[in-house]
């Protein structure tokens, strides 16, 4: 069993002050391909350069899109670690394939906890060796994690966060439970080369469910919420919500 190195060191069990949410368009039919690539090749060679590997998903509404999240220990921290893998053996071994499944790959989210404790706790969590991985057809889907993007007028994050907080508290079982926040991180992109949707002010939740049916459940608690509703008007844009599968080497989810 493999844990992930910056998991194992760090005295704190949260992760990464600093996240990116990560959405990548591919070509029709290449998203297991890229897969394949990035768990079997990429993430150890992050992680080396200074990252935590967070997470990685498959849309289940959109089949061409591969969502996924890593952390930094901060600004400098991001600008160092991307540096050392984009510039590093691991990724000129690897990008050629790993680009030839893309289309776009610049929608990212650069974000930060929402409030003290609000990162995910990966305390113990482990990723197993790719050597005894058995993959099992026509798996049925079980747990799914869902990331919401609220889309927030500036300055709201605070009271937002606080009505999500009291809104979503009682809606909180053991087949529902959130396992992070965050918000708009508004630092100036300390790695220009990878841009970011940097005019966005954002909440985000991540949140895992025991089914689809679970996560449906508490859709129609909240719509059935006078104060949630409110929130949402409020919002700039519709919010966007990703039901997300994760892959075998995800830490989040699995």
């Amino acid at each position: 069993m493999n844990l992930p190195r910056n998991v194992a060191t760090k005295p704190s069990a949260l992760a990464s002050p600093v996240v990116e949410l990560r959405q990548y368009t591919l070509k029709p039919g290449r998203r297991d391909t890229l897969i394949g690539i990035f768990d079997g090749r990429l993430i150890e060679g992050q992680e080396d350069a200074g990252m935590t590997i967070i997470g990685q998903f498959r849309d289940l509404d959109r089949p061409d899109m591969f969502v996924w999240m890593r952390g930094f220990d901060g600004m400098d921290a991001r600008k160092n670690a991307l540096a050392a893998f984009y510039g590093g053996p691991v990724w000129a071994a690897n990008s050629h394939a790993a680009n030839a499944t893309m289309i776009d790959s610049d929608d990212v989210l650069l974000l930060k906890p929402a409030w003290p404790g609000a990162g995910f706790d990966l305390a113990g969590a482990q990723r197993p060796s790719l050597a005894d991985e058995k993959p099992i057809p026509n798996k049925p889907l079980t747990g799914i994690v869902v990331i919401e993007i609220h889309h927030l007028q500036p300055g709201t994050e605070a009271d937002f966060a606080n009505r999500f907080e009291t809104e979503t508290a009682c809606l909180m079982t053991a087949d529902a439970r959130l396992l992070a926040a965050f918000v708009t991180e508004h630092a100036e992109n300390s790695f220009p080369r990878l841009p970011v949707r940097a005019d966005e002010n954002v909440f985000i939740s991540v949140m895992g469910f025991a089914s689809a049916e679970a996560h449906a459940r508490r859709k129609a608690a909240l719509a059935a919420s006078p104060a949630w509703q409110a929130a949402q008007l409020g919002l700039t844009k519709p919010t966007e919500t990703l039901r997300l599968s994760p892959t075998s080497q995800s830490l989040v989810g699995r």
